[in-house]
């Protein structure tokens, strides 16, 4: 199945759905950074919200980067997209693996830490970018982002995100929603969408089972009669670039430039986000200067 996101609306138009399949990139990222299946959740998990958080997004040219810092052993997770549907990111430390919880499932929460921040920057391509932050609260993605939502945005949401991985390490399955209440939204309304959630299978459940986004919308939300919207096809892709790369170098200033040709005479810069590697000879380091 190609990884995409949904956008719908219900037909009373006061509650508003996105729903994303991302398997192919959540393993896209997995075999970039290396990740054990416990850093593979939690980043499979956060680059599926950027995803939707990132067709969010209205115009071409605007992105957004979501941050997890916490105080767990995987120290922090990054991820970042744009209205486009690229979505890219890493986490802290990607060897991190802990033994599974009671109910069988990845403990991303103590990975993560429960004690840190959530930060989200959204570049809207003005001078100054906003910057929204909210506490973690449980370190498992999901709940984090809801209560940043309610916290930071006044927008009630429920964030609901999973990664299945399978016993050769791959992803198996990831993908997710985020719903939203508009203004106007009646009591029994939200009654009945807190019902219908609670009641609905783990969404990579409802992805391993083979269930498009289309279909998980009507599984999940078909008592509401939802009429999408839009579809947004979402893939992994990293823009670093050797130009990139130099400029970042240039802003050292010489006296680093110079530093780094009389210590190594050379240099090599990796991408946090896809781990390419950038070499730079002595001559090169000359030009910059």
């Amino acid at each position: 199945m190609e990884d995409y996101v949904i956008r719908a609306i219900d037909e009373k138009g006061t509650i508003r759905v996105f729903v994303a399949s991302t398997t192919n990139l959540v393993e896209e990222a997995r075999k970039i950074h290396n990740t054990m299946p416990t850093g593979t959740a939690a980043l499979g998990r956060a680059l599926t919200a950027a995803s939707i958080m990132g067709i969010m997004m209205k115009n071409e040219k605007e992105s957004i980067s979501i941050q997890f810092h916490g105080d767990g052993p995987i120290k922090s997770v990054v991820v970042v997209s744009n209205s486009k549907g690229e979505v890219k990111g890493y986490v802290g430390d990607p060897t991190v693996d802990l033994p599974l919880k009671s109910d069988g499932k990845l403990d991303v929460g103590r990975a993560v830490g429960r004690n840190g921040r959530v930060i989200v920057i959204k570049d809207f391509g003005l001078k100054d970018p906003y910057i929204g932050q909210s506490s973690i609260v449980s370190g498992e993605i999901a709940e984090d982002l809801t209560y940043y939502f309610a916290n930071s945005e006044q927008q009630p949401s429920a964030v609901n995100l999973g990664v299945l991985v399978d016993r050769d390490l791959s992803v198996k399955a990831a993908g997710g929603y985020i719903v939203q209440l508009l203004p106007g939204t009646l009591d029994e309304d939200i009654d009945k969408l807190e019902e219908s959630i609670k009641n609905s299978e783990p969404i990579s459940t409802l992805i391993d089972k083979g269930l498009t986004p289309e279909e998980i919308l009507e599984n999940v939300f078909g008592k509401f009669n939802m009429n999408i919207l839009d579809r947004k096809e979402v893939s992994f892709k990293c823009n670093c670039s050797r130009d990139k790369i130099e400029t970042t170098l240039r802003s050292l200033g010489e006296k680093e430039i110079k530093s780094m040709i009389e210590e190594d005479e050379k240099a090599e810069v990796i991408c946090h986000f896809c781990n390419k590697k950038y070499k730079f000879s002595k001559e090169d380091l000359k030009s910059l200067i």
